[in-house]
């Protein structure tokens, strides 16, 4: 048995352990992006590396054997430095985004690819539940939303934009009277939401779904606030508003209507309440007595009171319905927190990768897994479908389990910071029943080549070329779906990035 030190606590493992795999033996995680169970580790990617504090040498916990009387260290500001620019350079030849531009563009960052691509399927059921996770009205957002959205689809670089926002819309007319979303078990908790447009009901969506129960305070005698205006000039149909609002209700939603609120009743419902959230717009003059400071977004809508939030064009003129909406999400969010004694801070988005603009070989790319044609007036299902069909897939298919990615978020990396010259132009390869290789997402980790060999696949993959024109291919002229027959999805789910994907 072997004794060493590492972050100042005493380990005692076998000879030949890895120093990453004995920090892992007491609870000291060191992440690794090339590193793999059962497979000779290669130590490529460097953002393993741990510091002998006796010499000051960085080296990778992946690859180097512990040795008697080791005192490393994993987390001071040093090994932080070390790792982060480890990430950054990787970054540096990475081409692809996490995020598709669409979803990136959307103030409620709802999942357009997933959405797409379920309608594409004609799932339109589980659209509706991709739809509802961050978009509480589609409905109506269907009809009045300014689509931020498609003003950056790539499609439209090639001919016309995916027709995001009536998809949407299509979604919820053929799926949403019929779903639910889920609600949380009760928290016993009561939220006063006072204010009925696009931002208040909203966040009247988002507090049932946590548990709470929500009561919806209006001054006027019918629901909807701006709303109205939108069917008085005929841009949405009434009706619409009346099946969102049904929803609602289902979902246990309380209104009281000809309630104003001023500062006469506000002390009384601030008691009674255990949250408040405003949304009363920016032409009510119902607040404006209370003498309320509010923080906005950037401090998580909170306001001079405790428990008590503000959204909407309360907060700034709100020209957009779906910035509207998002911010009674994220006012929800908020209350929720608050509610549930939890630090109150704004929601956070993971690390984006972005490489730019497409160039019109990447364009071509692109379109490999999508339908040609131009954009199409949707009337039916079965518009829908083929419109959906139109969309490039500009997410990563691996956002959610990309290590490189996990890392960039840890390190805050900043993915510019060694980026020389042009960069390498993005390839998508789908030459393989199930795997799709993209290989300028490739770091050269290796694992595909060992589990092929270890696995006796006839050819499997290796590394061509020298230097930095080195990459993973598949010898002798063969196809990737030849070479990786036994163990394309073991490849792909240890792919550190998304360079090898399941389609």
């Amino acid at each position: 048995m072997v004794k060493l030190k590492i972050d100042n606590k005493d380990i005692e493992v076998p000879a030949g352990t890895t120093v990453l795999n004995a920090a892992e033996s007491v609870g000291i995680h060191i992440p690794s992006m090339c590193y793999l169970d059962g497979c000779s580790n290669h130590p490529t990617c460097i953002v393993c590396m741990v510091k002998d504090i006796k010499s000051g040498k960085m080296m990778p916990s992946c690859a180097t054997k512990v040795v008697e009387g080791m005192e490393l260290a994993s987390e001071d500001a040093e090994v932080f430095d070390a790792r982060k620019e480890a990430v950054e350079l990787l970054l540096s030849d990475h081409v692809g985004d996490c995020e598709a531009p669409c979803r990136v563009a959307c103030p409620a960052f709802m999942d357009i690819p997933k959405m797409n691509r379920f309608i594409a399927e004609g799932k339109f059921d589980e659209a509706i539940r991709i739809v509802k996770e961050e978009i509480a009205l589609p409905h109506i957002l269907g009809h009045i939303c300014s689509a931020p959205c498609e003003k950056v689809c790539r499609r439209k670089d090639m001919d016309e934009a995916v027709s995001i926002c009536i998809l949407k819309r299509t979604v919820a007319e053929e799926s949403e009277n019929s779903y639910l979303p889920e609600v949380k078990p009760s928290s016993g908790k009561k939220v006063a939401v006072i204010g009925s447009g696009v931002a208040g009901l909203a966040a009247c969506l988002h507090i049932l779904k946590e548990g709470h129960v929500c009561r919806l305070f209006e001054s006027k005698s019918v629901v909807g606030g701006s709303l109205q205006t939108a069917i008085a000039t005929g841009e949405m149909p009434k009706e619409v508003l009346a099946s969102e609002i049904e929803i609602l209700k289902k979902l246990g939603l309380e209104i009281n209507l000809d309630s104003p609120v001023s500062s006469d009743n506000f002390t009384g419902i601030c008691q009674e309440y255990d949250a408040v959230i405003l949304a009363t717009g920016n032409s009510s003059d119902e607040i404006s007595k209370l003498n309320l400071d509010f923080a906005g977004e950037k401090e998580a809508y909170k306001t001079s009171l405790s428990g008590v939030f503000a959204c909407g064009s309360l907060l700034r003129l709100q020209k957009m319905a779906v910035k509207a909406l998002a911010q009674g999400k994220e006012a929800a969010h908020s209350a929720n927190l608050y509610l549930r004694g939890q630090e109150v801070e704004t929601i956070k988005r993971t690390f984006n990768s972005r490489f730019g603009v497409l160039r019109q070989p990447e364009a071509l790319e692109y379109l490999k897994e999508s339908h040609e044609g131009m954009r199409k007036d949707i009337k039916n299902r079965t518009d829908a479908i083929a419109e959906a069909s139109r969309c490039l897939h500009c997410d990563c298919r691996k956002r959610d389990n990309c290590k490189l990615r996990d890392c960039a978020e840890i390190y805050q990396a900043d993915r510019r910071k060694f980026l020389l010259g042009d960069r390498e132009s993005l390839k998508k390869h789908f030459n393989h029943e199930s795997l799709v290789y993209e290989p300028e997402k490739c770091i050269k980790c290796g694992l595909c080549v060992e589990i092929a060999q270890k696995n006796n696949e006839l050819t499997g993959v290796t590394f061509i070329g020298r230097g930095f024109d080195v990459e993973m291919a598949v010898p002798f002229n063969q196809s990737i779906n030849q070479a990786l027959t036994l163990t394309a999805q073991q490849c792909a789910e240890a792919c550190p990035t998304g360079a090898l994907a399941l389609k």
